[in-house]
């Protein structure tokens, strides 16, 4: 899992770049950012945040990351690099002016999304990678740039988020071996579990605890789903920003193949968080409903009331099914 050495020469050489992500970053993506922001050689590095609030659970990775400079449409406009990270496409790119504000700069795109479409001039995916965070990890050892608790901290936690703890089939023998790194490194282990498992405010609870209320089974209890409306997110006293992983809610019934998770980010938008069990390769779903991710875990947006999302959805997940089994 090497990095290009051309990556490595870019990335060196570069005196005012500019980290990006996805216009909903997850504690891999964010993680990767600051992560990377904080290791490259230049001390002119800055990270793109999304207009929008962040995920009440992201908080701390910035609390932890200490000062790393947030990036405005001036700094963007004089960015020499811009480093995309985590972000399968374009159309996902969380920056002011969305893509059209990077397109004529010299972009670099660091992912682990089969379905990215290689937008960058430089292109580094690994689908098979757990994360992006690992991928950073592996940047940072065959540049030989320096590892600090911090830096260890911030990508252990998003190898811990997208791996759910290592207990997922994408966390292979060289995620071990980055996760052991980034510990002996000085990667806060307590720290990072405390506030990714252990630490729900009021808020994150009671959406969690509507989660539960609202979820069902499908498809002779090999679909197991939920639901969230925008006016449930709100009285739980969340945004649509902290939806993140609740689908491992619906995901934790026995005994399942798909596990959804329907979340009505704004009136008339629905997300649909997609994952498979038990071997069962969710993209194909996605990319039926016009979504995209990883072949285990992916999603889609569309736009309708709930109850016919949800009933659109559930049929065309039913259909997958009896494809594979019949």
């Amino acid at each position: 899992m090497r990095p290009p050495e051309n990556l490595i020469q870019v990335l060196n050489s570069a005196r005012r770049p500019v980290v990006v992500g996805h216009v909903n970053p997850d504690v891999d993506a964010l993680g990767a950012m600051l992560a990377l922001a904080r290791a490259m050689p230049t001390p002119d590095a800055a990270i793109v945040l999304p207009d929008t609030a962040l995920n009440q659970k992201l908080q701390f990775l910035l609390d932890l990351s200490g000062s790393v400079p947030i990036a405005d449409g001036g700094r963007i406009a004089g960015a020499d690099t811009v480093i995309v990270l985590d972000t399968a496409g374009t159309n996902r790119v969380s920056s002011a002016g969305t893509w059209a504000a990077l397109a004529d700069k010299f972009v670099v795109n660091i992912d682990h999304h089969i379905t990215n479409a290689d937008f960058g001039r430089i292109n580094w995916v690994v689908a098979g990678a757990s994360s992006t965070c690992e991928l950073v990890y592996c940047l940072i050892a065959a540049a030989s740039w320096p590892l600090d608790a911090v830096t260890a901290s911030l990508l252990y936690a998003g190898v811990y988020a997208d791996t759910a703890a290592f207990s997922l089939p994408n966390a292979g023998g060289e995620t071990f071996d980055a996760a052991a790194a980034l510990v002996r490194a000085g990667a806060d282990v307590e720290r990072v579990g405390t506030r990714l498992c252990r630490s729900q405010e009021q808020q994150e609870f009671d959406l969690i605890r509507t989660v539960y209320h609202n979820t069902r089974l499908a498809a002779d209890g090999r679909i197991a789903y939920s639901t969230l409306t925008h006016d449930e997110i709100i009285a739980a006293g969340c945004t649509p920003q902290d939806i993140d992983d609740q689908v491992s809610i619906p995901r934790s019934l026995s005994g399942i193949k798909i596990a959804i998770l329907f979340s009505e980010g704004e009136p008339g938008l629905i997300r649909i968080n997609l994952r498979g069990e038990a071997g069962t390769a969710i993209l194909p779903l996605a990319r039926e409903l016009g979504g995209g991710g990883h072949t285990f875990s992916a999603g889609v947006r569309i736009r309708g009331d709930m109850d016919t999302v949800v009933n659109r959805v559930l049929n065309e997940a039913v259909s997958e099914l009896a494809d594979r089994t019949g």
